[in-house]
């Protein structure tokens, strides 16, 4: 176990917060980089005092710091040895200003959860990148963010309005306060002395001041940010835009507040592909100069790669790419006049190109999607497809964008010349700044020879043309050695001074954008193993994070797998100690509190589905009684159902005490993730499902579907209301709309109880008997099947997947077939509506407001959603886990008042219920109610 000192230690206000175990370290050893480098330990900060007094200890104690919010880094500035302080968890309020023309947010937000707080108000933020689902405000203003449409007129620098920072020193600062001036002039008289006295010496020296303007009119994320020294002549100004772009070396945010863009909401968007990468780039001046928002290059291997994928734009199909490249065109304007007359400039320039099919711009927002979900995931998808055990590499240049061309062909050269015959060039072409990926195994004399002869040769291709060698992903360790080559030596030793003026100890990201060494590039490589296939085309992008139900609780889908290929290269390396100690604590932080939800697969752009790799172990682990008892439940699943629902019904009789003791002595005795422990929200058992008869709805008509409901509907009842298998078939009956219900439906299941566990025997038995009944009840797939739980819905889909039998959830059958033959009239002013995973990954959350539109005056969906991990019985054996996972949907819903309550499935309610103290209910029940006669 690492040791940490003491000092830094006793700056934690609690203690748990303190994590030093080995599977701790090695799942924050990873960042989205090609780099890695294992902290000695990790805290997970409260509060900037306590990252102040944190600070304080770590100068005492010489202790390094790196500061890791949602980790999307891509140089290397986000993982390192010492001290890593995990500034997410603890850092996510967000504040929106003035109607959404300024907004202030913690460094842990994600630049989605911000926009979607600003959406409301017709704002977002000025920085756009690719990452937006992941990447979060702290990272935004470390790496000087900008991304796809904003330039440099819109980025993390140009619409900064002020930082809360704590310095190396442990002070705390607002520098958009009033008196941020005198407070800095007061605690940091040294400090506001050095800045004036650096500001002085650049803005002295011409050469300085024309080298600064000039590649600052660019992108820009090397070295520090110098153009500050001629934009601000404040202490407090001038600190707050230095410390843009510094990537946690000159001091923490603490907290940006940030002046808004408005969103034009008038767009038009294309994908034009050319014969060539050449005739794209030398397309570029002319689309430039037509007010285009966004330019974004694709070449022939991002194009290969999307052709594979589904959803992609059909404009990249239908043909063998090559040597071809794409450019994703769109305009924005605020009205559809403007958006006509730019449109049309812009098609008129692309009309004069050999484009292999015309390109038309569409308002589609449904194609608008397909083109930019392709574009945002295209480093992820292109690197899922590298070869097992290798490691993609994602360098980030800019030149003028007069010389793109040559400069894009000047690459393809060096990939040609050095080997690298899989290499990939996209990115933002309006600005002149490109990506390009390198796939290597980068181990050995002659595989890192070969990447530092390449490296060296492009260096000198973009600063020759005028470029610079970081635009937008920072300098991190990946350029560090080259900030010198880039300015010379006097802007360089501005920048080592401002470093020791802010960090004089040098704890701050030792070896990010300053450092002595000129092999730093070259060191601590990432050589990755390869683990299970689930998994192993993974890139470490951490997409899934925001998404995963236990993020703060134990691991999320990007922490389990770099743990797993820590774990298989101690292995090989023969560090059995290592082994042992990470599969211990896996078992419960990556498999046990795993809610095998899904939701990391509808964020991965690769689509990985983690929970399918810890359905793996959970089979591979599965205890042989538990396993036999579970085959034996399949086979008497309707005497199961009844036992758990008769049980459920004694044990609501009696005090919840009493029976969580029971249920807690059980779970002593066997364990916590075999008995599951009983709480209040817990509803008395329901109604067999048998006593629904042969036929439901309206009587005397055909029947259209065949009826499954949910098993979970029968075993917990209703806690208010009906329930949501009584509601719909109410809902058929006053559609006059009827539907089968198989025979034995008491014995009928999903599957996701035995599936979820691993239990694979007793999942065969149930599919088993589920095919014959849906086959024999549908006429061999002529009615389709509908379930009245969103999570079943979904079992029941991938059990009949291969029997062409169309699968419905109940909520999406009712907006299509049911709601118009209705007439309902509004129960509730206000709805609290929850998504569930499934419904989401099911497609039918737009139906699912739909409903909710008519039941209500208002629905309102958190910005802070969230799988509830209840997870069929996951909430009941861990209920640490929904409680993480509820925390911040629960937060903000309580400060709504709503009148409803609802989501579309059982379990869900019951998580929901458990997390507010608010009733939820299934929507159909709503539904149901007002239908009512008198309604």
């Amino acid at each position: 176990m690492s040791v940490l000192a003491p000092e830094i230690t006793a700056a934690v206000a609690d203690v748990s917060r303190v994590r030093t175990r080995a599977i701790d370290r090695v799942a924050y050893a990873n960042d989205a980089s090609h780099y890695l480098l294992t902290p000695d330990a990790v805290v997970v900060a409260a509060d900037a005092a306590e990252v102040g007094a944190i600070l304080r200890a770590a100068t005492a104690s010489a202790t390094a710091v790196t500061f890791r919010s949602g980790g999307t880094s891509l140089s290397g500035q986000s993982s390192g040895a010492g001290l890593l302080i995990d500034v997410r968890q603890g850092f996510g309020r967000i504040d929106v200003l003035d109607g959404g023309r300024r907004v202030r947010s913690q460094p842990g937000a994600t630049v989605r959860q911000v926009n979607a707080r600003l959406l409301r108000h017709g704002h977002r933020l000025g920085p756009d990148p690719a990452s937006e689902a992941a990447c979060t405000i702290g990272g935004v203003v470390a790496n000087n963010s900008s991304g796809m449409a904003c330039g440099t007129e819109e980025n993390s620098y140009r619409t900064l309005e002020g930082l809360v920072l704590v310095l190396a020193s442990g002070t705390v600062v607002d520098t958009a306060a009033p008196d941020a001036d005198a407070v800095l002039r007061d605690r940091e008289p040294a400090l506001v002395a050095g800045l004036m006295r650096l500001r002085e010496r650049v803005v002295g020296d011409a050469a300085s001041v024309s080298l600064i303007r000039r590649q600052f009119a660019m992108k820009n994320t090397m070295g520090y940010a110098l153009n500050a020294f001629l934009d601000f002549d404040t202490p407090a100004a001038l600190l707050a835009h230095l410390t843009v772009g510094s990537e946690g070396t000159l001091a923490f945010v603490a907290e940006a507040t940030f002046r808004t863009v408005p969103i034009r909401p008038a767009v038009a968007t294309t994908l034009a592909v050319f014969p060539t990468l050449d005739a794209a780039t030398r397309a570029l001046p002319a689309l430039v100069s037509t007010g285009v928002a966004t330019l974004e290059l694709m070449d022939a291997t991002s194009l290969r790669v999307g052709q594979r994928l589904a959803g992609t734009p059909a404009a990249i199909h239908g043909f063998e790419a090559t040597a071809q490249a794409a450019l994703l065109v769109e305009y924005h304007a605020d009205d559809a006049p403007a958006l006509r007359e730019l449109a049309g400039a812009g098609a008129h320039v692309l009309a004069g190109e050999d484009l292999l099919d015309a390109a038309v711009f569409s308002r589609d927002p449904v194609q608008r999607a397909a083109a930019w979900t392709f574009r945002k995931g295209l480093y992820a998808s292109v690197a899922g497809a590298r070869p097992s055990g290798t490691t993609a590499l994602l360098e980030d240049v800019v030149v003028p964008v007069a010389r793109l061309a040559d400069t894009c062909e000047g690459l393809q050269q060096l990939f040609a010349r050095f080997g690298y015959s899989d290499s990939v060039i996209f990115g933002h072409a309006k600005d002149g700044n490109i990506h390009f990926m390198l796939t290597d195994r980068f181990e050995g004399a002659k595989a890192l020879g070969r990447f530092e002869g390449f490296t060296e040769a492009m260096v000198d291709l973009v600063l020759d043309a005028g470029g610079n060698l970081k635009a937008e992903h920072g300098t991190g360790r990946a350029m560090a050695p080259y900030v010198r080559r880039q300015y010379g030596d006097e802007l360089y030793d501005v920048m080592v001074e401002l470093k020791r003026l802010l960090d004089p100890s040098g704890i701050l990201n030792p070896g990010v954008i300053i450092s002595d060494d000129p092999g730093a590039h070259m060191r601590d490589l990432k050589t990755p193993v390869s683990i299970e296939p689930e998994a192993d085309r993974c890139v470490e992008c951490g997409y899934c994070e925001p998404v995963c139900p236990s993020r703060s609780l134990t691991l999320t889908p990007r922490q389990r797998i770099v743990v797993r290929r820590a774990s298989t290269a101690a292995r090989e390396r023969g560090d059995g100690a290592l082994v042992a100690e990470l599969e211990r604590d896996y078992d419960y932080d990556g498999v046990q509190t795993c809610a095998v939800d899904g939701m990391c697969q509808t964020a991965c752009p690769v689509l990985i589905n983690t929970g399918t790799l810890m359905k793996r172990f959970r089979r591979e682990d599965a205890n042989p009684v538990l396993a036999a008892g579970w085959s034996a439940a399949a086979t008497g699943w309707g005497a199961v159902t009844r036992a758990g629902s008769a049980a459920l019904t004694v044990a609501a009789a009696l005090p919840t005490p009493l029976v969580r003791t029971v249920t807690d002595a059980a779970r002593a005795v066997l364990g916590a993730d075999t008995v599951p422990r009983y709480s209040a929200e817990l509803p008395a058992g329901g109604a067999s499902r048998r006593s629904l008869g042969s036929r439901v709805g309206a009587a005397g008509v055909e029947p259209v579907a065949v009826f499954l409901p949910a098993c979970v509907g029968s075993m917990f009842g209703a806690s208010e209301g009906i329930g949501a298998t009584a509601a719909f078939t109410r809902l058929l009956e006053r559609a006059g709309v009827s539907a089968v219900v198989p025979d034995g439906i008491d014995a009928l299941c999903c599957g996701t109880p035995w599936s979820s566990k691993g239990y694979a025997k007793g999942h065969a038995t149930m599919s088993a008997r589920v095919r014959a009944a849906v086959r024999e009840a549908t006429r061999d797939g002529a009615l389709p099947v509908v379930c009245d739980a969103s999570s079943c819905t979904e079992g029941f889909a991938a059990t009949l997947r291969d029997d062409g039998i169309r699968v419905l959830d109940a909520v999406a059958f009712t907006a299509s077939d049911l709601l118009p033959r209705l007439t309902p009239t509004p129960v509730a002013e206000l709805l609290a509506l929850h998504p569930t995973c499934s419904s989401t990954q099911l497609g039918i959350d737009p139906a699912l407001r739909a409903i909710g539109a008519v039941v209500a005056s208002e629905v309102r969906v958190p910005d802070a959603w969230g799988c509830c991990a209840y997870a069929g019985d996951r909430g009941m054996l861990h209920p640490e886990l929904t409680e993480a996972a509820t925390a911040p949907e629960a937060a903000e819903v309580a400060g709504w008042g709503a009148d409803a309550y609802a989501s579309c499935n059982r379990t869900c309610e019951l998580g929901m219920t458990k997390a507010t103290g608010e009733s939820y209910v299934h929507v159909l029940e709503l539904l149901e109610r007002a239908t009512r006669s008198g309604a």
